[in-house]
């Protein structure tokens, strides 16, 4: 087998087949689980952003420009009205230019006084840092995007470009994935990150979510609060009041001794993320307000408004047999996903899940599937079922067959009060002939390591050369002792996912327009690496590496 030691030679795997489909939560039109930032690549970051105080109510309004510069100078300044009246003449003194080479996290060491605006006279509001007037000339990195060993590496090339300051989010869905059980370790160590930027001499403007946009699933927020209908996201509503309390608790403490005044970068705090656009309870803002400055958040608090703001920014007989070996639920009725009794009671986020039912005879099949559903009698697939089509025609039985209904979660709304009804999987009752089914078997299929761990136990075939329908497969890819940054091209695939040693590296869809998947060369281990596809559709056959990307 071809061996692989960076970008640029081709390599193909030897695949097998393996037990039935699991799906990341993608959907073209949403978006959802964190993609890798692989537009940074090895080149300089693209967005950028100034900020400047237009408006005294300290949101992020009027955020000036786009620039593609490759360094800002110290005394960066507008000089076409200088340069003006000189042409014509005219002798005016030269006007004050900013100089923060003096105010960084570095240099500046005596600090009192942190990050504030000020207006003299006719001119207009400025920021000031420890009283000196300061521009804030930002982008941003988001963490929990980046591979953590290229964390320095973004860092630097933004520093490069002439920042003084990254923006980040802190996504909640991801340090809480499930109710009380919380992660600020391996890629989302905020806290390491945060210093990391210190140390290079970058502030800090961070974005603590709960609510965060960022083209995330559910805006950021954990899908286990969509388990109680009652409650209402992003109000003062009592149930998700106690879930933001519970999450600031473990939160605000790690970020308060990375604040200005206690020697740290963070020089601003976002209370809220373009709660403008939302705006369903007038007391929301001012409870989060005070929750951060009871918890002891001293530096400025900011907000950004939408409204108001330019963010730049192989199925065979026996296949199914196999899920016992994955994941443990019986219930007389479906369950939609969040409310799944898994994950110690905060059910499935992600992926995909699998209703099983035996039946006996056929007729007009009625189901709420969120967000696409395949229908199988044993294993031969009878039709589909989504948001649009909920009937299915069953033809009449000869003997009582398997009716087996695969609910793919192509990702949650991230903006509008649409998110409140973002449930996904079954939700209600599945009939056939206005007649309710009861007694299902449920297999809940998300993709995280620990799926992965119980799959290597299911039992593995040889791949014929095409299979139709939802199947996983392995194969083995060999690299060299450094492996480098590379993309994946799945030419002859058609709708799937790929996993490198359990991470996900994102979606393939054959209608484009991206064809090739970014894999950093930091998940890649010398010699073997575990590579594990789920197709939807039609098994393809080679997997190859390139060097160039095509998006």
């Amino acid at each position: 087998m071809p061996r692989c030691p960076g970008p640029g030679p081709a390599w193909k795997t030897r695949l097998c087949r393996g037990p039935p489909p699991w799906l990341w939560p993608l959907k073209r039109p949403r978006h959802s689980f964190p993609a890798l930032a692989a537009r940074w690549g090895r080149n300089l970051p693209l967005v950028t952003v100034v900020l400047s105080p237009f408006s005294p109510c300290l949101s992020w309004k009027r955020m000036a420009g786009i620039f593609f510069l490759p360094f800002i100078s110290s005394g960066f300044a507008p000089r076409f009205k200088q340069e003006e009246n000189f042409m014509l003449g005219r002798a005016h003194p030269s006007q004050p230019r900013f100089n923060w080479s003096h105010l960084t996290p570095l240099e500046l060491k005596n600090r009192s006084v942190g990050l504030g605006t000020e207006s003299t006279g006719r001119g207009k509001p400025h920021f000031t840092l420890e009283g000196h007037k300061f521009l804030i000339f930002g982008g941003s990195i988001h963490y929990f995007r980046v591979p953590r060993e290229y964390w320095r590496d973004r860092l630097l090339k933004l520093k490069a470009c002439g920042f003084n300051t990254v923006t980040t989010y802190v996504p909640w869905n991801l340090h809480e994935p499930e109710r009380g059980k919380f992660d600020f370790s391996g890629n989302l160590d905020l806290e390491a990150f945060v210093l990391m930027a210190a140390e290079i001499g970058l502030w800090v403007i961070l974005r603590p979510g709960r609510y965060i946009c960022s083209e995330m699933d559910l805006g950021g927020l954990p899908s286990w609060l969509l388990q109680d209908p009652r409650l209402l996201l992003r109000t003062t509503n009592k149930s998700f009041i106690e879930a933001v309390e519970k999450y600031f608790d473990h939160l605000i403490p790690r970020v308060i001794p990375l604040q200005y005044r206690q020697a740290g970068p963070v020089i601003a705090v976002q209370v809220e993320n373009e709660y403008g656009s939302f705006n369903k309870d007038k007391t929301y803002m001012p409870y989060l307000h005070k929750a951060l400055l009871r918890r002891g958040i001293v530096e400025l608090l900011l907000t950004s408004d939408v409204l108001a703001a330019i963010n730049l920014q192989k199925l065979h007989q026996d296949t199914f047999n196999q899920l016992h070996k994955v994941q443990p639920v019986r219930s007389r009725q479906p369950v939609n996903m969040e409310n799944l009794p898994i994950n110690n009671g905060s059910g499935q986020s992600y992926g995909l899940v699998l209703y099983e039912k035996s039946i006996c005879s056929g007729g007009r099949l009625r189901a709420h599937a969120h967000d696409v559903a395949q229908v199988f009698l044993d294993e031969t697939m009878i039709g589909i079922l989504n948001e649009n089509n909920k009937d299915l025609h069953i033809p009449e039985l000869r003997d009582c067959r398997y009716l087996r209904i695969l609910v793919e979660n192509q990702g949650r709304v991230n903006f509008s009060w649409q998110i409140q009804n973002e449930q996904k999987g079954i939700t209600g009752s599945v009939s056939i002939n206005n007649s309710s089914l009861e007694g299902f078997t449920i297999y809940s299929l998300e993709m995280k390591m620990s799926f992965f761990e119980r799959l290597r136990s299911a039992t593995w075939k040889p791949v014929p050369d095409s299979h139709q329908g939802p199947a996983f497969y392995c194969g083995t890819l060999k690299a060299g002792p450094s492996p480098k940054d590379t993309f994946l091209s799945l030419l002859n695939w058609n709708y799937g996912f790929v996993f490198i040693n359990g991470r996900n590296l994102g979606r393939y869809w054959n209608i484009g327009p991206q064809k090739t998947l970014y894999l950093p060369g930091v998940w890649l281990h010398p010699e073997d690496n575990e590579v594990i596809l789920f197709e939807k559709m039609m098994s393809g056959s080679d997997i190859k590496s390139t060097d160039k990307p095509t998006l």
